[in-house]
């Protein structure tokens, strides 16, 4: 009895190790058999996962059609060539902002839509230190509108990209990637030649921005306008660093021109130079006092101006406005632009050796 018992159990488990055997024979025939179509399917969406992330085609379709190129003339000889880029859209007709310097003296300007058509537009006005013009046009079905996005919202390695027509019009429509690199630069800008007039206040991006991209749209992945291109660091040593008009600053300016009006600045009354400009100094005979080394030199005080009336002379070295120190005329505009007509601000100033500070009021300039 007991060893019919064993005899059993013996079956049982040559039994189970058999189907064991088949079941395993079997299994691994059919993994290997579709491996090839499991890790083909499986390629095959992780590309698509990746081409999906890494485009940003839909963005740029949104923007496209708003993007123009510009170019000014003046008694019918070409200017400049520029971008701009169709932002509003009012009682049947469309403003297109771009660079005031794009522009600046034009008499005629004509655009070029992404299809290629060619439309004059009506010069609306411009501001230089803004560096902001608006320009109009009729309403056109083939002419899109950007979407306005918020720059404040963007943060540091952001992918942005531009649309615009770096080297002439012969590469309009040109679209170029990278990254939102930094915010709040302060960078100078000369309108007059090397020296630095004034600071702007700025977005950096490593994306592509060559001359032709002024005025041009900064976009952020969700192809809304963020800032406004306007500069490029041109030294043989920096590459990759470009510059936009954050849009908030951009679209309060336009907004300004669109309706008539003019940026209205702030007025003190004097003509200036910075301290390091020996010859100008030279010219008109005044010295700097042992250890000035940085602020802006009075060369005039106009009789009725404001600074003049607080007392400020020839001769006088401004090295601060409020609580900032000031070091050159580009950053004296800066923060005296900071403020509007009618504000009072504190003036700190060196005469002789000596450091005073006076209230000077702010007026609006009648030139």
């Amino acid at each position: 009895m007991k060893e019919k018992k064993n005899s059993n159990n013996v079956a049982i488990i040559v039994v189970a190790v058999l189907l064991s055997f088949v079941s395993g024979t079997v299994g691994s025939y059919l993994v290997i058999t579709n491996v090839p179509s499991i890790s083909k399917s499986i390629v095959e969406n992780v590309s698509k996962l990746e081409i999906t992330e890494n485009s940003i085609a839909p963005a740029v379709n949104k923007v496209y059609d708003a993007v123009v190129a510009v170019m000014s003339y003046k008694q019918n000889q070409l200017l400049a060539t520029g971008t701009g880029f169709a932002y509003k859209e009012n009682d049947g007709k469309v403003y297109i902002m771009t660079n005031n310097h794009v522009i600046s003296g034009a008499d005629k300007v004509t655009l070029i839509l992404s299809n290629s058509d060619q439309v004059e537009a009506t010069i609306v006005g411009g501001e230089t230190y803004s560096d902001i013009a608006v320009l109009s046009v009729d309403k056109n079905d083939n002419l899109g509108i950007a979407e306005i996005g918020d720059s404040t919202e963007m943060q540091l390695g952001d992918t942005v990209f531009t649309v615009g027509s770096p080297m002439g019009i012969e590469y309009s429509g040109t679209v170029t990637k990278g990254i939102l690199s930094g915010k709040d630069r302060l960078v100078e800008v000369s309108f007059s030649g090397s020296t630095s007039d004034y600071y702007m206040k700025v977005l950096q991006t490593d994306a592509a921005i060559n001359p032709g991209n002024s005025g041009g749209p900064l976009v952020n992945i969700n192809g809304e306008v963020i800032g406004i291109n306007s500069l490029k660091l041109v030294e043989d040593e920096i590459e990759g660093m470009g510059f936009a008009i954050p849009i908030e600053d951009a679209i309060a300016y336009a907004g300004t021109i669109e309706n008539g009006g003019t940026v209205e600045r702030p007025y003190v009354g004097i003509s200036m130079v910075d301290v390091a400009n020996s010859y100008y100094l030279w010219q008109n005979n005044i010295q700097i006092p042992s250890g000035v080394t940085s602020g802006v030199v009075i060369l005039e005080a106009v009789s009725g101006s404001p600074a003049a009336d607080a007392g400020l002379q020839k001769g006088d070295i401004i090295i601060g406005i409020n609580d900032e120190a000031i070091g050159s005329v580009a950053q004296f505009r800066y923060e005296l632009y900071k403020h509007n007509v009618g504000d009072e601000i504190t003036i700190k100033y060196n005469r002789n050796g000596k450091e005073s500070e006076v209230k000077v009021k702010l007026e609006k300039n009648s030139n």
